[in-house]
């Protein structure tokens, strides 16, 4: 048996996300039956201070050898880095992301990709220009549950799916919570629920809706939406997304012309002070329903990191309420946080000599940051000018 390959990853920002991402770098990749890669994590850099990337080296265990240093510039510096993630705030992702790129450095930059779909264009421009892999950590793409749901949908076992429900809330008490400089609320950093907690629910209308289809076949969607804002900062509270996609999965109706295929609806939800799972016990299950001719799936956990499936097979009207459901069940276990198979995607990339991801294309980023423009321009919401710049370098 081949050696597994190796990448040597550079973990930029020292908060919660770089520290459940760390985490599951470390892991042994045979806890989820994964043999032909492996991570190493090479350095830390936090932008305040060296010490700070030293405690979060000790406090994640990483293995002895990592360097620790006090500024980004010398992380995308390291030659023992060969890949980057980008786990700063969404308004620091361009300039961060940027900044790796002309290092030549590979990059997995945290999700929202930018604050805006002219910025993420932008540094797939640069990645291309730099043959350097570039991908948008939408960790939950990479789930074996996700990528079960796909096949399910693309295999036909759904019929024609004409509508997906989805919604990812957390339900805080936002002025105790996240007063007014908090990341969530905080507009500097392009803070509220649409690039934070929405796009998750986005997520899960594209991968069922979008990506099942052949790429010719893919349509952007016509946005719908309403947006409530954070008295105190102006930032999104409570938004809602209903989208037209013109090509969705399945056979079209009875009658409609030949080649012509059916839409579908998908509605995003997110807010910050109603929650999905409002006990905690998923007792409001589920958070994701995809509803197609042949029955439905459920989806059970947050939208960001589910846990369990199940299909429910539709009934003609003559079996309706007759019998017992038709119900399969798809429990899914997660042997750590599961940010580990984004970072497996990475590494088969970078060894196989990929820039871009099939799993998570860069056109499908670019249509996500679009329909998330479109959402803030019908609900006025606008960052400041320097966090949705294009200049680089720009001091934020």
């Amino acid at each position: 048996m081949a050696s597994p390959y190796t990448v040597r990853w550079g973990i930029m920002a020292t908060g919660m996300i770089a520290n459940l991402f760390v985490k599951d770098l470390i892991l042994d990749p045979s806890s989820r039956d994964v043999s032909d890669v492996k991570h190493e994590v090479k350095a830390v850099a936090s932008s305040s201070s060296a010490d700070r990337a030293k405690k979060f080296i000790q406090d994640c265990r990483v293995p002895e050898g990592a360097a620790a240093y006090g500024s980004y510039e010398e992380l995308v510096k390291d030659k023992n880095v060969d890949i980057i993630y980008v786990a700063t705030p969404h308004s620091h992702h361009y300039q961060n992301t940027m900044l790796c790129l002309e290092a030549g450095k590979h990059v997995l930059c945290e999700k929202a990709f930018t604050t805006n779909a002219a910025q993420a264009k932008r540094l797939i421009e640069k990645a291309k220009a730099k043959k350097l892999f570039l991908m948008e950590a939408v960790w939950t793409r990479f789930f074996p549950l996700s990528i079960q749901i796909r096949k399910f949908i693309e295999d036909g076992n759904l019929g024609a799916v004409h509508r997906v429900i989805a919604d990812n809330s957390f339900g805080d008490d936002v002025e105790s919570t996240y007063g007014t400089y908090h990341r969530m609320v905080n507009m500097d950093l392009a803070g509220g629920c649409l690039l934070d907690l929405g796009i998750y629910s986005l997520t899960w209308l594209f991968q069922t809706l979008y990506h099942t289809l052949p790429a010719q076949s893919r349509k952007p969607p016509k946005v719908v939406s309403a947006i409530t804002p954070y008295p105190s900062t102006g930032a999104d509270e409570m938004t809602s997304m209903i989208l037209t996609f013109p090509s969705a999965p399945g056979p079209a109706p009875v009658g409609t012309p030949d080649g012509s295929t059916h839409s579908a609806h998908g509605i995003a939800l997110t807010n910050l002070r109603v929650a999905t799972d409002p006990d905690g016990h998923n007792s409001a299950r589920p958070s994701i329903r995809i509803q197609g001719t042949k029955g439905e799936i459920q989806v059970d956990g947050p939208a960001f990191r589910p846990r369990a499936w199940r299909c429910i097979a539709a009934k003609s009207d003559e079996e309706k309420g007759k019998g017992e459901p038709r119900i399969e069940e798809h429990p899914c276990e997660i042997p750590g946080q599961g940010m580990f198979w984004e970072a497996d995607e990475c590494a088969r990339c970078v060894r196989d000599g990929r820039i871009e991801s099939e799993g998570m294309g860069w056109e499908e980023s670019v249509v996500i940051m679009e329909v998330m423009d479109e959402v803030r321009r019908q609900g006025g919401v606008v960052y400041p000018e320097r966090v949705e710049s294009l200049e680089y370098p720009l001091a934020l």
